[in-house]
């Protein structure tokens, strides 16, 4: 009898976890075939922050879950009891250049870079479109990710691994 490897603990981090961060981490828990699990979190979520809800329409839309999404701080993953990263991705570029907590079990780090779809004056169905595109460029890059051969994925090799993916 073979048992189960555990999955890849995966925190998507974004300033305020409410557009790419929600974003990936639906993503990869939609296509990352229990090989990874993933988390999103912000650096600082604003007092009764959501999901925005064309992230959320565009996910759907996509067919994807949005069960049990929400917007939390990294704290949240910092603290005792909390699920060990084995991966931290930052998907903006206000939260790359923050200072993180110390993460238990010193995770792997990558920054994956993508323009914030809600930002600006433009009208909602552009922004829609905006969510569309965001969301097609981190399932490229989740999709590279994923078919990842495991030697790639071990502990001493994930955070180059994660880093080379950034260029993609």
């Amino acid at each position: 009898m073979t048992t189960k490897p555990n999955p890849i603990n995966v925190l998507f981090l974004c300033t305020h976890n409410s557009a790419r961060s929600i974003l990936a981490e639906a993503l990869l828990n939609a296509i990352g075939n229990d090989r990874f699990k993933a988390f999103s979190a912000g650096s600082s979520p604003r007092a009764n922050q959501q999901p925005n809800p064309l992230g959320l329409q565009v996910l759907q839309g996509a067919g994807i879950s949005i069960d049990g999404l929400h917007s939390k701080s990294w704290d949240v993953f910092a603290a005792p009891g909390a699920p060990q990263m084995d991966l931290i991705i930052t998907v903006c570029d206000n939260a790359a250049g923050e200072v993180c907590p110390i993460w238990p079990g010193h995770p792997a780090t990558a920054h994956w870079s993508y323009p914030d779809p809600s930002e600006g004056d433009a009208t909602d169905a552009q922004k829609l479109e905006a969510f569309r595109k965001t969301l097609h460029a981190i399932k490229r890059r989740l999709d590279l990710f994923c078919s990842l051969p495991g030697e790639k994925l071990q502990a001493a090799v994930l955070q180059s691994s994660a880093r080379q993916l950034a260029n993609t």
